[in-house]
């Protein structure tokens, strides 16, 4: 596992070590332009030093050996100096090697020699020419020194950097272990919003997301803790009813009612298989739950398939269940088939179920400027205003609503609605109830 503290240390002791190192060359280079200005100006002065006897119009051989021009001449080991007249004859050698050009080029030149890279100044004095040389070596020897020189508080205060380092970034750091040891010590019932009081900006980002997470943990949570406690609310009345039915299996006297008993038991195991179904289409839809891929599906398709479906009941209650097909636009909307097709039969069920026999049930698909509409259109009792905003409402039935309801259905149609980003609008009808459900235009 990579750690940030050590890549951060790694990367800055690179980084000093590679500045340090680019200060060296830069000190380095300054140096060598300065010593090199130097020394060019003592080789100009030593030539205008020596004796004015080379000026003459005719000088004798010089003396190397004489006080005066061992004073004036006197040169370390890393000078040499060369002085010839006009005919070409040496008269004054400091040092036999190395061997320089025997032609001297006036002025300041460089020349490589068996003993490496050489600096000469020529100058003529008269008759005379003098030629002075120094080893480039020097030149870098001494530049590296002052380089060194300048350098040398850096590398010693080089420890005392990287402890300043080391310590800044664990300082820095600080605060995702204060993050990491909060985390940790929860358990899984402990969902609140982390601390963020004085929290750096960097780490900022991270911390909002993670009270984000746990903000939508928590209520994921609450939603599934309600729906448990909704579904064993809504479950132990029908399993009551059917442990009283299937002792009334076994209590008949007779034939007759031992088959009464058994019709009713077949009932309530309808109305429980029923309500099982639409708790599980419940649960799909609760908010976290994995959605299916949305796809590009035809509404009007789909509602001739529902009223198909749903034809032969609406047949056995006497009612009118049709398409209303003045248009015949085919809307298309993107979502899950199996659960808009949920979302339609359990409006065409609602009405199925509250309005009298003899009724009308108009499904209608159109596209308006809002959208793609989807309307369960029915001429029963409606729902009063009052009540329209609790029907929504999981296991909530209205007062005069029928038996063999679980007040799930509409529950079912606002989550699903929800999910595919829909709005669900309930308007009368004049008389009766109208169901709209908008569909957002897709691109």
């Amino acid at each position: 596992m990579r750690s940030i503290q050590r890549t951060l240390l790694w990367w800055l002791a690179a980084g000093l070590a590679v500045g340090i190192a680019v200060a060296t060359a830069l000190i380095y280079g300054q140096a060598r332009q300065e010593a090199n200005a130097l020394f060019d100006y003592q080789m100009k002065q030593l030539a205008a030093a020596l004796p004015s006897q080379f000026s003459a119009p005719v000088a004798p051989p010089f003396d190397s050996g004489s006080p005066t021009g061992a004073d004036l001449l006197h040169a370390d080991e890393d000078v040499v100096i060369h002085i010839w007249d006009g005919s070409g004859r040496s008269l004054y050698l400091s040092h036999s090697h190395p061997a320089l050009p025997p032609q001297a080029e006036l002025g300041f030149s460089n020349a490589q020699t068996n003993s490496g890279e050489w600096r000469i100044y020529s100058v003529q004095l008269g008759p005379a020419v003098v030629q002075i040389a120094q080893p480039m070596s020097a030149r870098r020897t001494l530049a590296a020194h002052m380089a060194l020189r300048t350098v040398a508080p850096l590398l010693l205060l080089l420890p005392l950097l990287g402890w300043l380092v080391w310590l800044a970034v664990g300082r820095g750091l600080r605060p995702l272990r204060e993050i990491a040891s909060e985390v940790s010590a929860r358990d899984a019932n402990t969902l609140a919003p982390l601390s963020v009081r004085n929290m750096p900006v960097e780490i900022a980002p991270l911390s909002d997301a993670l009270n984000q997470l746990l903000g939508r943990l928590a209520h994921a949570i609450d939603t599934q803790r309600a729906f448990v406690a909704d579904a064993a609310h809504a479950l132990r009345t029908p399993l009551a009813a059917l442990q009283l039915q299937a002792q009334l299996v076994e209590r008949a006297e007779n034939a007759e009612a031992r088959q009464d008993a058994v019709g009713q038991l077949r009932q309530g195991l309808e109305r429980l298989t029923h309500l099982v179904a639409q708790l599980l289409t419940l649960a799909r839809q609760e908010p976290g739950a994995v959605p299916p891929p949305h796809e590009p599906i035809d509404l009007r398709e789909l509602a001739v398939g529902v009223v198909a479906d749903m034809s032969q009941a609406a047949i056995n209650r006497d009612i009118d269940l049709g398409l209303d097909d003045k248009a015949g636009s085919q809307a298309t909307v993107r979502g899950d088939a199996d659960a808009l097709r949920i979302l339609l039969t359990n409006l065409v069920d609602n009405a199925l179920q509250y309005i009298p026999r003899g009724g009308r049930i108009d499904v209608r698909v159109s596209e308006t400027a809002a959208g793609v509409e989807l309307a369960v259109i029915d001429n029963g009792p409606g729902i009063s205003a009052a009540e329209r905003e609790r029907v929504f409402d999981r296991f909530y039935r209205v007062p005069d609503a029928p038996t063999g309801g679980s007040g799930l259905g509409l529950a079912i149609v606002a989550e699903i609605a929800q999910s595919h980003g829909a709005r669900v609008f309930l308007e009368d009808a004049a008389p009766g109830l109208c169901v709209r459900v908008v569909f957002p235009v897709t691109a």
